[in-house]
């Protein structure tokens, strides 16, 4: 395997705050009932993936899914700060449909754009979200040759991280990931590449693709696979 590591990234499992329609990282949003049962379908996902480790965000939501996983894979759970979601600052828990709109906008200069500079309110902007999300991740995969981990996040942070790390751009623009759906991001010892949960509702992890949609990035560009669908 030498350098090579498989990061089984995943949003965490369906949360109050998102039921609610609230901006911001939220730390003490949990998860819905519903967000239980998708966190133990993830686990099963996972079952047979070999995850030596489990990082998560420290935020609640992303906390409580990492904490079903490791129910059924026996794996060490670590809580890293640097992977919680994009901070709004005065804007945090708002339901403004202006503030939602605003958000969506922000990350969409920031994926599709990059235009990093721009911010919620007087939150963080995409440099700040990209250097913690892109060192947390180097990170991990720096002390993990060889391995399979999970790791926990949430839609914006890990979207703007893995958009530095393999060049999403516009091909995952419009296509957020989907609650407590593993996908994978790999890292060979000199470039990243990240397959795209595209229109996926089932991750077959290990082998092939997810149905048609999914897109897999590594930096320089992203390519889709041909659709099966008739």
């Amino acid at each position: 395997m030498g350098d090579h590591v498989r990061l089984l990234c995943l949003r965490h499992a369906e949360s109050e705050n998102v039921i609610a329609g609230a901006a911001g990282a939220l730390p003490l949003a949990s998860l819905t009932a519903k967000g239980r049962l998708q966190a133990g379908e993830a686990a099963a996902r996972l079952m047979k993936e070999g995850i030596s480790r489990i990082y998560t965000s420290t935020a609640v939501r992303a906390r409580q899914t990492a904490e079903i996983i490791t129910r059924t894979l026996k794996a060490d759970v670590v809580p890293l700060p640097d992977l919680v979601e994009v901070g709004v600052g005065r804007s945090e828990g708002a339901i403004d449909p202006a503030i939602r709109a605003r958000t969506a906008a922000v990350l969409r200069s920031w994926i599709v754009d990059g235009n990093l500079e721009e911010a919620v309110s007087d939150g963080e902007d995409g440099y700040a979200v990209t250097a913690r999300i892109v060192g947390a991740l180097t990170s991990i995969a720096a002390q993990h040759p060889g391995e399979t981990v999970a790791v926990v996040g949430h839609v914006a942070s890990l979207t703007t991280g893995l958009n530095a790390l393999c060049g999403l751009g516009q091909q995952v623009w419009g296509v957020p990931l989907p609650h407590a759906v593993p996908f994978a991001v790999e890292y060979d010892g000199r470039s990243w590449q990240c397959t795209w949960p595209g229109g996926c509702q089932e991750s077959k992890l290990g082998g092939g693709a997810c149905g048609p949609g999914r897109v897999q990035c590594r930096r320089g560009g992203c390519a889709a696979p041909t659709s099966t669908a008739s």
